[in-house]
């Protein structure tokens, strides 16, 4: 049993580093019956960050009530944010930027060439929200040199721009607090179902992960963190810098617990040809929990990290009496852009011509 003592100081300590408020949370957590059915494996349980509340949910808005609280005091008024096009990062920030009265720019990068180009899914949503939006083929690294040139620019036209991811990765406490105030949710939501999670999967491979580790240290529970990169990283995987960006967060919460490397479990095994591509296994678990449950997942990052649940049951990882969570962390309105990529002939079959 989760000692309430403990859980009630770590919040205050989350409570007391600045925020604003742009979610609807706690998000819904519950069982997925027919799902865990199909499965015939471990109960599933799915905790709701795709109904986070603002532009369509996802885990980002989470994470912007932290990081737009630290703009707003630096006295920004002009946000710069860049991923690919489809991203869901800046369709979120782009949102949450309206919500507080700031300017958004976004620098977006090109990752599967001409169809990046159709107003869909994402895209269309940052359009919408009124974003300035430029759209590039360039390296990760050239993208945040554009991101912080265009800082510069905006600072001489008389603006006080501040500069989020991708090109601003040094310190991300912000998001990874987030996702420590997520786990006290889960802890209480879980308590009041009375059960207990052995196991834990999301699609991460940094600050979402990072967070939900450093809550599970700091709290001294046992469940099992697995989680899903939707991409490859160079430099021997995502695990050492889910660890870095968990202590770096500790420290500034004031907590004395260590995140080691080797405690860290992140799987590459369902990237597939790599981020924003999706997969065989992912596409079957987008249509697999829509037909189970009526609940989408995107096709970059949580049908990847469903494939790789799904296939650890398959393989007697996860056991029929475990309790297993998922954190889906949205992203459903990039399904929009990647119509062709889902089996239009099989999607057709269920159309009924009149």
């Amino acid at each position: 049993m989760l000692n309430t003592v403990i859980l009630k100081r770590l919040q205050e300590k989350i409570a007391a580093i600045p925020q604003v408020s742009l979610g609807i949370l706690p998000t819904p957590l519950h069982e997925l019956p027919h799902f865990s059915k199909v499965l015939n494996g471990p109960r599933v349980f799915i905790k709701r960050d795709d109904l986070t509340g603002l532009a369509c949910g996802g885990n980002k808005t989470r994470m912007f009530e932290f990081l737009l609280a630290q703009a707003k005091a630096e006295g920004a008024d002009t946000i710069i944010g860049g991923a690919g096009v489809q991203s869901n990062y800046s369709r979120q920030l782009a949102a949450a930027c309206n919500a507080l009265g700031l300017e958004a720019h976004l620098v977006l990068r090109r990752i599967r060439g001409a169809k990046d180009d159709i107003i869909q899914g994402n895209l269309l949503l940052d359009l919408l929200a009124g974003a300035s939006v430029r759209i590039i083929d360039a390296t990760t690294e050239e993208q945040s040199r554009i991101m912080y040139k265009l800082a510069k620019d905006l600072e001489k036209a008389g603006k006080h721009p501040f500069v989020a991811r991708l090109a601003n990765d040094k310190d991300l406490s912000p998001d990874v607090i987030s996702y420590v105030k997520c786990f006290c949710e889960i802890i209480e939501q879980s308590q009041e179902l009375g059960i207990q999670p052995s196991h834990l999967y999301c699609a991460s491979y940094d600050s979402t992960q990072a967070g939900l580790e450093l809550g599970k240290a700091a709290l001294g529970s046992k469940i099992s963190i697995m989680g899903i990169a939707p991409a490859s990283w160079l430099h021997g995987g995502a695990s050492g810098l889910v660890a870095d960006y968990a202590n770096q967060a500790a420290q500034r919460l004031g907590l004395s617990c260590h995140i080691n490397t080797d405690d860290v479990h992140n799987s590459e095994d369902y990237v597939g040809d790599g981020y924003g591509v999706v997969t065989t296994e992912g596409i079957e678990m987008i249509k697999l929990m829509a037909r189970t449950e009526g609940i989408f997942l995107d096709p970059v990052y949580t049908s990847k990290a469903m494939a790789g649940l799904y296939d650890h049951v398959r393989k007697g990882i996860l056991k029929k009496d475990d309790v297993v969570l998922f954190l889906h962390t949205g992203g459903t309105p990039a399904l929009f852009a990647y119509a062709e990529e889902l089996g239009i002939k099989e999607l057709e079959e269920h159309l009924i011509k009149l």
